[in-house]
């Protein structure tokens, strides 16, 4: 029997993650149009935060043999959200947000793994394979909720510099298949990957707060 492709062990590895969300009370809400711009500019708010990190490690390793394969500056999210946080929040956008808890963990642990290409890998599989996927459904929800359209608001969701969406996952995921890992590697590289969803998850479910308090105002 052949050995399956990285990129099905992968995604077969964390599957259940996809679905295990503490908290998914603010999502709800979110798409079910029951929260103010603002209370979505929070959102936005954390996802600046964790792709600054993201982006700044991919700049840092763009050199990297094993992460290099890996590198899109045109995936680069840090100007998409600066557009999104002033069309939500005006120009002084910066001043009115802050990280999480949450996101100060997932922010500190994609530092921490600077170092490592293979933890690289997973933390940005993880993010942009998702907003890329699922994210899709989430901006054409918001643009019939919020009114927004390109240029502002939801254009981290936007990803027109690629192309062909199914086409560059198909590129990404061979890419993955042909990382050069031994069997040791890949596990660890699907254990990190397993705790980016948990660290994201957590970053979701935190949000949760901002739906109650928006529920009960």
């Amino acid at each position: 029997m052949s050995e399956a492709p990285f990129s099905e062990v992968l995604r077969n590895a964390t599957w259940g993650d996809h679905r295990s969300a503490e908290d998914d009370s603010y999502l709800k809400a979110l798409m079910a149009g029951r929260l103010s711009r603002e209370a979505y500019g929070q959102m936005v708010a954390q996802h600046y935060f964790a792709y600054v990190a993201l982006d700044g490690v991919s700049r840092a390793l763009a050199d990297d043999p094993v992460a290099a394969p890996f590198v899109f500056p045109e995936l680069y999210r840090e100007q998409a959200l600066v557009r999104d946080l002033e069309t939500i929040y005006g120009p002084g956008w910066a001043d009115l947000i802050e990280p999480s808890g949450p996101t100060r963990t997932l922010v500190a642990r994609i530092e921490q793994v600077a170092a490592w290409p293979g933890g690289y890998v997973a933390h940005h599989y993880t993010r942009y394979m998702g907003d890329l996927s699922g994210g899709q459904f989430i901006r054409m929800e918001l643009e019939k909720i919020y009114g927004y359209r390109a240029g502002g608001g939801v254009d981290f969701y936007r990803f027109d510099a690629i192309g062909s969406l199914p086409r560059f996952k198909n590129e990404y995921r061979a890419r993955l298949d042909a990382l050069p890992l031994d069997e040791a590697e890949k596990q660890r590289v699907i254990r990190e990957t397993k705790l980016a969803y948990q660290l994201n998850t957590e970053v979701l479910g935190d949000l949760g707060r901002v739906a109650r308090a928006e529920s009960a105002a």
